[in-house]
């Protein structure tokens, strides 16, 4: 779905400035000097408006992460509410990352989240797929080794093709469901702004955890 341009967008982000990162690529290999410490650091992919990641950041002062989104109105949510919470553990970027290799080294992060993310339910579309190879293969160098990947979308084919690029690229799958809220799974207890939607509407979750 299209989202509607907001009004004075581009100033409205500008505001938000300490959280948000413009030359990502400027910090490849040191994220770690804008976090200042040494913690790990955590990626979500499409945070959306970031309920996801916030609550994770909120909850685990002692880890950093960078919430990825590309659309400019969405991210100006996320943003707005990362200054009201006054979190310090968390940065922002405003772009799609086509090639994660141009952003990270080898071992920068210790886990990736992918939540929902675009199906591109057409064949010709699927190396835009964030679980298609060409992505995997960047996550199995910039993850640390042993970390983990999670997965969760409601649409039940994206996640075949996903378990199976992931089997495909010898990544270890270690828990799979189809309907994460029936289990007592840690991850069923932060939830994304499209999960309560489908949650809502009676749809299951899919989700997965493999490590690299």
């Amino acid at each position: 779905m299209r989202q509607r341009k907001v009004k004075n967008e581009e100033a409205r982000i500008a505001e938000h400035h300490r959280y948000l990162e413009e030359n990502p690529t400027d910090y490849k290999g040191r994220w770690r000097e804008l976090f200042e410490n040494d913690n790990d650091i955590y990626i979500e992919v499409g945070c959306g408006k970031g309920k996801f990641i916030m609550t994770l950041a909120e909850q685990n002062p002692d880890r950093n992460y960078i919430a990825v989104e590309g659309r400019g109105s969405i991210i100006l949510r996320a943003l707005e509410k990362a200054t009201r919470e006054e979190l310090k553990n968390i940065i922002f970027v405003r772009e799609y990352m086509k090639d994660m290799m141009d952003y990270f080294e080898n071992e920068e992060l210790s886990g990736v989240y992918l939540n929902f993310s675009d199906p591109w339910p057409k064949d010709r579309h699927a190396k835009r797929r964030l679980t298609h190879s060409r992505y995997l293969d960047a996550y199995k160098k910039i993850v640390k080794p042993k970390h983990c990947i999670e997965f969760k979308t409601d649409n039940d084919e994206l996640f075949f093709f996903a378990l199976n690029e992931f089997e495909t690229n010898d990544m270890k799958i270690l828990v799979q469901t189809r309907d994460l809220h029936s289990t007592e799974l840690p991850s069923k207890n932060v939830t994304t702004e499209y999960e309560d939607k489908f949650r809502a509407a009676g749809k299951n979750i899919n989700y997965c955890r493999v490590e690299v």
